[in-house]
């Protein structure tokens, strides 16, 4: 058999090492969904086995009708945040445009090669080869790659021949990552249809905290049932009885609202139950009580761990027989109103002090339903941040808006005045902010400084605000393993500020 010569072999070599990329493409396309990592990957592959310079997978936004780069070889990332090509802008627009492979010998005499990424100081000498990423005649994107071609390492119909092949591999990716895309788009929109089965109108959660308040509303709305709402302070309590009340079948009644600590004791009776003409002094006409308003409705008597326990057995009767009777008056009234009751007392410590009546309470907790603090609902936090932004900025003609360190400080404090706070606290922002999008440091002292929910800071008290933001600080570094960029998150800051603070407080990170 004939010596096989040195020219015989380069080609068989180079043959191979064309398969080897091919095969080895193939391989990293199936590795998984994630569509910048593969490709990014397949870039790399080119160019360690092809001897590919750079090289770049752009794709075309729908939308804006821009090619962009996804994923690239050899270049920076400011490099790749500058690649931005319009149909039609350049050799990577003009192959989109046109759908054809386009090769420019020596990119340094192609003025039509507008190199927008800088990263080829010295363009002389450099081939640039680009081809349309196509399937089934829609163009989805453009693979570019850069060679410098000596006798060794092949020619340019070579490189063509592989960077087809390998764009149609890409182009199928692309269709299956979209496929899974929006199988998953569809498994999440089906999850939230799920979670929103129970939904009531003008209350914001998601949380599987609230869903089991929906599903309590909408199974206990339909039924004539007395319904206790427990909960702290500003939990929306108010707007759950609302929406027990006008998803029953006493909607088109009156709901009647009323507050049992917000009156002196001495009118309480009047206000509940109204008075004849005469009944005290400066009773100069008779009046309804709120129990007669609100008949064939609903009344909402909030804080009702407030009554006096002088008023409690008039309460009980008017839940057992319906009846009572006006100040000043012995004429027995006939009332059909809903009780909803609310509290963030405890009913049941009031009931073992004996400051309330056990069986009122009973008569009232038919049904309780729980309603959690915002600092047990994390997930619903920027849910209703991006509620109360759009209210505001309506309201104020503002298009304020908040950076991801000022959400997750928002989201790691604890919330202590609830929604209510929350909601206080977002039109504050908007109202008083200078500009339009407010950073971590534009928060409320009381917010930036305040424990967080799962954190446990022991301070001796009483505190400066010194004290308290460096107990703040040693504890996040010590939860975070001394990582200050953690730290910084944790507490909603910046690393650049965590670090001011560590060196201002004097804080010894190795010692913690």
């Amino acid at each position: 058999m004939a010596a096989v010569t040195d020219k015989e072999v380069d080609p068989i070599i180079r043959k191979n090492r064309e398969l080897t990329a091919i095969l080895e493409v193939s391989r990293v396309l199936t590795t998984s969904f994630d569509l910048e990592k593969n490709l990014t990957l397949v870039m790399s592959t080119l160019g360690r086995l092809l001897d590919m310079q750079r090289g770049c997978v752009f794709l075309l936004d729908p939308l804006s009708q821009e090619l962009r780069i996804v994923a690239a070889h050899g270049l920076t990332k400011q490099n790749i945040r500058k690649g931005k090509y319009r149909i039609g802008e350049g050799i990577v627009g003009r192959v989109i445009e046109k759908r054809t492979p386009m090769v420019i010998p020596n990119i340094g005499k192609e003025p039509l090669f507008l190199n927008k990424t800088g990263s080829r100081p010295q363009k002389d000498g450099i081939s640039f080869l680009c081809v349309p990423i196509e399937f089934k005649g829609e163009v989805l994107g453009v693979l570019s790659a850069d060679r410098i071609y000596s006798s060794e390492t092949g020619g340019v119909d070579d490189d063509l021949r592989v960077l087809k092949i390998v764009s149609s591999l890409i182009a199928q990716f692309i269709k299956l990552w979209e496929s899974y895309e929006e199988v998953e788009k569809e498994k999440e929109d089906l999850k939230r249809q799920l979670k929103g089965r129970y939904s009531i109108e003008n209350v914001i959660g998601v949380s599987d905290r609230m869903q089991e308040v929906f599903e309590a509303v909408h199974r206990v709305a339909p039924t004539k049932a007395t319904v206790l709402l427990r909960g702290e302070s500003g939990t929306g309590k108010e707007l759950i009885a609302k929406a027990i009340h006008y998803m029953s079948p006493r909607s088109g009644g009156p709901f009647i609202k009323f507050n049992c600590a917000s009156i002196p004791e001495g009118l309480l009776e009047s206000e509940l139950f109204g008075h004849e003409k005469g009944a005290f002094t400066g009773a100069i006409t008779s009046r309804s009580g709120k129990f007669e308003l609100a008949n064939k409705g609903t009344i909402f008597l909030d804080e009702i761990g407030d009554l006096p326990l002088t008023l409690q057995p008039k309460i009980l009767r008017v839940l057992q027989e319906k009846e009572f009777e006006r100040v000043g008056s012995d004429r027995t009234r006939k009332v059909d109103v809903r009780i909803i009751a609310a509290t963030s007392r405890d009913l049941e410590g009031l009931v073992s002090e004996g400051r309330f009546r056990e069986d009122l309470y009973y008569r009232l907790n038919v049904i309780p339903i729980f309603l959690p603090p915002l600092r047990e609902r994390d997930e619903d936090i920027p849910i209703l941040i991006e509620h109360f932004l759009e209210r505001f900025n309506r309201e104020n003609n503002r298009k304020v808006t908040i950076d991801r360190g000022a959400m997750q400080a928002l989201i790691n404090y604890d919330w202590p005045g609830n929604v209510r706070e929350l909601e206080n606290t977002i039109e504050r922002l908007v109202i008083m902010s200078r500009k339009e999008r407010i950073t971590a440091s534009d928060l409320p002292v009381s917010i930036t400084v305040r424990r967080y929910k799962d954190s446990t800071i022991t301070i001796t008290q009483p505190a400066t605000l010194r004290e308290v933001e460096k107990a703040h600080i040693i504890n996040a570094l010590k939860e975070t393993g001394g990582v200050q960029a953690r730290a910084a998150r944790l507490l909603g800051i910046t690393e650049r500020q965590i670090g001011y603070k560590i060196k201002k407080y004097g804080i010894d990170v190795r010692a913690l």
